[in-house]
């Protein structure tokens, strides 16, 4: 049941494409603080059917009338990668609040530009890594902050499946598309290696910095064979822990992803689900003072309404950010270049050193 605040966040979508439909629009309209003030796309055929659908009070064929309504208070970048900084800057400098979908941009200086609009502005920018709102990895986080102690060591892996799409037609709607959806000048799949690491490493990468804080730098190798992609990344971390990160894409098996976390006063074990089936992860938490487990539920799985729940409560009553800032964004650009860097180079690359695209 859906319980609504007397005080709402006015938001406004920009795209209504597979991610805004799958993802955000019902998020908005779930949110308890938020709520769909307004939608913008360029296709006038599917601008409609998703009014029609989600009822708005206003719809927009421009973003820039959308950003120039003084009723919205608050902007959803759910477009291609390659809009996310113009149109988040733009959404800044008309003085919005932006969630923007990950990843923020693909090149270090992109993320850089983005980073001083977000301190120009004054605004909030929170970064579209939903994960972080996962009940459960919430819950093995605030072990590693309250009860851990020192870290050893974070082993994680994010294995896209041969059948992901198999699986998530089943529980999915078809998406809704439109013929003059407008698209970026170049085809992002044109190079996999870069769209591979940008749609499924700024996961895995925000997970570890997640949970163990800041990457100081990184060692990469990748193998390709019979069209599959598999990066083993050796990890650095600013408090001395190591890491090893997993990024396969895509394994001949079931959606494989989790992490193994070792502590000086205990450890925790997680298994994270293909997240279209907003199933929270299962998430073992092991304490060594009296060697017992825990295994929190983690009810709601709704990452997506849960981190627009959170910006809500950052702009509206000036809680602490819980998702992803500009700053958590831009650090996972620098990994992303440093790994693309450590695998053409065969070198360990500091983050500090990188500059460059993916």
């Amino acid at each position: 049941m859906i319980v609504k605040q007397d005080r709402r966040l006015r938001v406004g979508v920009l795209g209504c494409g597979p991610i805004a439909q799958f993802a955000h629009l019902e998020s908005c309209v779930k949110a308890a603080n938020a709520d769909l003030y307004a939608i913008c796309d360029a296709a006038p055929d599917l601008l409609a059917r998703m009014g029609a659908t989600y009822e708005p009070r206003k719809m927009y064929g421009d973003y820039d009338e959308m950003l120039a309504d003084t009723e919205l208070e608050a902007v959803i970048v759910a477009t291609s990668d390659a809009y996310h900084v113009p149109m988040s800057i733009k959404a800044l400098e008309a003085g919005k609040h932006v969630l923007c979908e990950k990843p923020i941009g693909v090149s270090v200086e992109e993320g850089e530009k983005l980073a001083e609009a977000v301190r120009r502005s004054g605004k909030v920018l929170q970064v579209g890594h939903m994960k972080r709102f996962d009940p459960a990895l919430e819950a093995a986080r605030d072990f590693v902050r309250d009860e851990m102690g020192d870290i050893l060591a974070l082993k994680a892996w994010y294995c896209d499946s041969t059948h992901r799409y198999t699986n998530t037609d089943a529980v999915q709607p078809l998406p809704v598309t439109s013929k003059l959806a407008r698209k970026p000048s170049g085809n992002p799949k044109a190079d996999l290696r870069q769209y591979f690491m940008l749609a499924h490493g700024s996961h895995l990468v925000d997970t570890a910095r997640f949970l163990c804080g800041e990457i100081t730098a990184v060692r990469a190798r990748l193998n390709e064979r019979f069209g599959a992609y598999c990066w083993f990344v050796e990890t650095e971390f600013a408090n001395g822990a190591l890491g090893h990160l997993d990024l396969t894409v895509a394994v001949r098996m079931d959606w494989h992803e989790g992490f193994q976390l070792y502590g000086e006063n205990g450890s925790v074990i997680a298994k994270t689900f293909n997240p279209w089936y907003f199933r929270a992860s299962e998430v073992d938490i092991f304490h060594e003072k009296d060697a017992t487990s825990r295994k929190p539920l983690g009810a709601d799985g709704h990452f997506f309404r849960r981190q627009l729940e959170g910006l809500a409560d950052t702009v509206l009553n000036g809680a602490s950010q819980r998702g992803a800032t500009v700053e958590d964004g831009l650090a996972s650009i620098r990994a992303m270049v440093a790994i693309a860097r450590s695998v053409e180079s065969g070198e360990r690359v500091e983050l500090a050193s990188v500059s460059g695209a993916v």
